[in-house]
């Protein structure tokens, strides 16, 4: 009786062809939380194996319907949470790997819920999940602030994270949806001593323990800041292998250790609480919420509502297209891909494979030869699902070479290369062993050990010189070992393996800029900008190039269009100010070093001496005098500053102060001596 009041409840709330049903107010529609927690397996939670205390998360399970088997698309963060914010598998929203860019033309379920007067927002603490790869459409306020770590290893710690999210929500409008992402626990795992459990995975699940903190003190938080209604939604992007199937970690198989998520789904008073062994899909989510707030359903989408299932009704969930591209994307391998229905498993590859789930849940016997009928059921399966067209292109999907650096550090070694896998690739499985040599050489590149690491790529590459990871890598460690001379045609080799990685092209250009080869560069970092548009990284660099190159009137544009990509970064301005006044325009450049400083304020400024001088050449003296005075010694205009400084105070008749500045312009560079003796009134005043 209880689940048939639900399901009443939920047809009230999604269907409109009953005329009793509209004679009645429709409630206030809830604010909605999306819960996501990166690399989770469903076994770090205690509702799911009673093995890791996680009592907030356990509670949220225990108040809505919770299912302990979903099914992640692909076993990567930016795809994976693509999917579920759109409801379409990486193969049609195009997002294949971390480091692409998820494209326009179709909806998000921020933008969805913005359309119906939502206030969006949205707080996430990894690299992958930043802005610049597109995953913000839609959310007003989008908070991707990493505040921990240095240089690739960004990330933001739970609970920093999770007093951003609070704080919004107690000053947002209602109704809202506000999504807050945690990064524990990705690799590598250092939760505090006090969570860390025993046993090989104690670091794994005390990561998971603090996940589960910081999300115990968001609800609480929420709960005492508001009385509204709230639909939670709280599921895993992926799992994580923990070494089952020779995986440390994730990215490079689809078995169910990095393919399985836990979900929960929880309305307090709308939605009974129960729990299902149903492999629902994250595609799923983004249909389920536009379901249960009366919405207007997405046409064409992959996933489908849980609206039955989650009242109780028999819901068999349609079969779950699972992928991953990284096996091409970083090492030159054959991608895979699968479909999971019913209790079983396909996996295509150069050897395929299938598993009966139920009788076999640690897929390791394949019965590919004994069930031939089932392979062909799931084949075609597979082929339906393939059939359903791509709304977006991979090809469209890149990432800048800054990024795909830090998501090289974050052991995401293809960094958003698109191009499209040939045929008659090698099979995952049997590179094993050259994987793990590259694993060891890129730690060993991480941490320093560059001829180390170099000796690990060379040794791929004699048994496979096509591998593009082990072409790049030792192009880098020779760019750190200083021998340009082995590195630009190291990196030649990789770009021609790898046209399309936005990695490898990047990293030859910095080789032969670092070689003093700067209108060589030019062709690499204008073929990125053209790639990426909208990626202020390569037009900054094609900038710089250019105006080693002497094109100082093309340098000018390249690093405006990187100034008026990034308004707000304070270095864009500065590079595009010394352009503009190396092209003749000293007002230009001057403005444009004015906006920086406001930036960074005055005290954080790097060029106040520059600034001084090119608002005194502008004829703007009273803001001027300003920055001249402020100029520190170590600033490399600082006897400039100070020559501009006397002629300031000689034309406002303080001569004492210009005697000063002067003495101390010569001071600092005794050659301005002759400049002074040519100007008749520094002369003077320098006697």
């Amino acid at each position: 009786m209880k689940r048939l009041l639900l399901a009443c409840a939920l047809l009230v709330a999604c269907e409109q062809t009953d005329e009793r049903q509209r004679s009645f107010p429709r409630p206030a529609p809830p604010d909605v939380l999306l819960l996501t927690i990166d690399t989770l397996r469903p076994d770090a939670l205690g509702w799911v194996a009673g093995r890791n205390a996680t009592p907030h998360l356990d509670a949220l399970a225990r108040s809505g319907v919770r299912f302990p088997a979903g099914v992640a698309p692909a076993p990567l963060t930016l795809p994976s949470h693509a999917s579920m914010l759109t409801g379409l598998v990486p193969r049609r929203h195009g997002v294949r790997d971390n480091g692409q860019v998820l494209a326009t033309g179709f909806p998000t379920l921020a933008e969805a819920l913005h359309g119906a007067g939502y206030a969006t927002a949205a707080f996430v603490s990894g690299f992958p999940l930043s802005r610049q790869f597109g995953i913000d459409r839609g959310f007003e306020h989008f908070d991707d602030a990493l505040t921990a770590g240095e240089g690739a290893w960004l990330e933001r710690p739970a609970a920093d994270t999770v007093a951003a999210a609070a704080a919004w929500a107690a000053r947002a409008r209602s109704p809202w949806l506000l999504w807050v992402h945690l990064y524990e626990p990705h690799y590598p795992y250092e939760p505090p001593p006090r969570l860390r459990r025993p046993g090989p995975r104690g670091a794994y699940d005390g990561e998971a323990a603090l996940a589960d903190e910081a999300m115990g003190t968001l609800l609480r938080r929420l709960d005492g800041s508001s009385t509204r209604a709230r639909l939670t939604l709280f599921a895993a992007d992926h799992g994580e292998s923990l070494g089952e199937h020779g995986e440390g970690t994730h990215g490079f198989f689809i078995y169910d250790s990095t393919l399985l998520v836990p979900v929960v789904v929880a309305w307090p008073g709308r939605i009974a609480p129960g729990e299902s062994r149903a492999a629902i899909r994250l595609v799923d989510l983004a249909p389920t919420v536009l379901d249960l707030l009366g919405l207007p359903p997405w046409d064409g989408v992959d996933g489908a509502s849980l609206v039955p299932l989650l009242a109780g009704r028999a819901q068999e969930p349609p079969p779950a297209y699972v992928e991953t591209w990284q096996p091409w994307t970083s090492y030159g391998w054959s991608p895979l891909k699968g479909v999971r229905q019913g209790g079983w498993k396909l996996i295509v590859a150069p050897r395929p494979e299938l598993y009966d789930l139920r009788a076999d849940p640690g897929e390791s016997r394949s019965l590919l030869d004994r069930a031939r009928g089932k392979a062909r059921e799931l084949r075609a399966a597979l082929a339906a699902a393939e059939a359903r067209p791509a709304v977006a292109s991979a090809a469209a999907a890149s990432v800048d070479p800054e990024a795909a650096a830090r998501l090289r550090a974050l052991g995401y070694a293809g960094a958003g290369g698109t191009s499209e896998p040939p045929a008659g690739l090698p099979d995952p499985k049997d590179r094993a062993a050259l994987r793990d040599l590259l694993t060891e050489g890129d730690e060993l590149l991480r941490a320093g050990r560059h001829a180390e690491a170099l000796a690990r790529f060379e040794q791929v590459l004699r048994a496979e010189p096509t591998n593009r990871f082990a072409a790049v890598r030792s192009g880098l460690a020779l760019v750190a070992l200083g021998d340009l001379a082995r590195a630009v045609p190291s990196l030649e080799r990789a770009v021609a393996l790898d046209p399309a990685g936005p990695e490898t092209r990047a990293a030859l250009a910095e080789a032969l800029d670092r070689a003093g080869r700067f209108a060589d560069s030019v062709p690499h970092w204008r073929e990125l900008a053209r790639l990426q548009p909208r990626r202020a990284f390569a037009w900054s660099n094609l900038g710089a190039a250019l105006g080693r190159s002497g094109r100082v009137e093309e340098a000018v544009a390249a690093l405006r269009t990187a100034a008026e990509l990034e308004p707000a970064n304070p270095d864009r301005r500065i590079r595009l100010g010394f352009a503009e006044l190396a092209a003749g325009r000293p007002a230009a450049a001057a403005a444009q070093l004015e906006k920086a400083a406001a930036l960074t304020g005055p005290d954080r400024f790097p060029h106040v001496g520059a600034l001084g001088v090119l608002l005194a050449q502008a004829g703007r003296p009273e803001e001027a005098r300003p920055w001249l005075l402020r100029t520190p010694r170590e600033d490399p205009d600082y006897a400039e500053s100070r020559l501009a400084l006397a002629r300031l105070e000689l034309a406002a008749g303080r001569r004492a102060a210009a005697a000063s500045a002067l003495r101390e312009a010569l001071a600092a560079d005794p050659r301005l001596e002759g400049r002074i003796a040519a100007d008749p009134e520094l002369r003077g005043l320098a006697r």
